[in-house]
């Protein structure tokens, strides 16, 4: 399978072609400007593989929860190459692409995973690695205050930016169950082409019509009496 993924949810764009399994991706670690990066890195991709367009089987890109422009600028990409050249789509959580890529570099299989989603509050979500070595999520994501997460009574690693600022609140919750956390972690392009070409086996893939945007949260800003 030829598929293509992109991510530009948090401080890191990236894109990345997947051919028969092997992964080759663009990367770049930047606070903004994933609006002007996105298309060369796509462009430089395929160069660099010697594909056309056209030769692409399938997409998949990082759907949320994240930055709402973020967000949108992966949704845009994507949705406009589908309606271009009639291609599937895979959308990827961004919570799940963080605990796959920890999962495809580490032996623990629970991972608790947080990321900062500011006022006051973090992305949430419990994966846990499936029999095939995917991330399975554990109840719902959220997005939350830190001290009111919840959680199966399981072990695991706390992994992603939310236990940066949160890990004094989500430690208090979790109090045992965590080995050890992790607070660089971010979603990338070579794990949301991993989960993509798995959720195309699964059946997960879509018109392009149904590739939306995932938020979790309904406000981007708080009123003056909710600060």
């Amino acid at each position: 399978m030829k598929l293509l993924a992109v991510e530009t949810a948090t401080e890191a764009c990236s894109a990345a072609l997947m051919i028969d399994g092997k992964i080759t991706e663009q990367y770049s670690l930047t606070p903004n400007g994933h609006s002007k990066l996105i298309l060369p890195m796509i462009d430089a991709l395929l160069s660099e593989t010697g594909m056309q367009p056209s030769d692409l089987d399938g997409l998949a890109f990082g759907c949320g929860p994240g930055s709402f422009t973020g967000v949108r600028i992966a949704t845009g990409v994507i949705q406009g190459i589908a309606f271009a050249l009639d291609l599937p789509v895979v959308p990827v959580s961004n919570l799940a692409a963080v605990a796959q890529d920890f999962f495809d570099h580490n032996v623990e299989n629970t991972a608790f995973v947080a990321m900062d989603a500011r006022m006051g509050e973090i992305y949430w979500a419990v994966y846990e690695r499936n029999p095939e070595g995917y991330a399975k999520l554990i109840g719902k994501e959220a997005v939350l205050p830190a001290e009111k997460i919840e959680f199966p009574e399981v072990s695991g690693v706390g992994i992603g930016t939310g236990w940066k600022d949160y890990y004094p609140e989500l430690l208090g919750r979790l109090s045992q169950r965590v080995i050890r956390y992790e607070v660089d972690n971010l979603p990338r392009a070579r794990t949301i082409a991993r989960l993509g070409e798995y959720g195309f086996k699964q059946g997960f893939a879509v018109p392009v019509e149904q590739a939306m945007p995932v938020y979790l949260r309904d406000k981007v800003a708080k009123k003056e009496s909710e600060r």
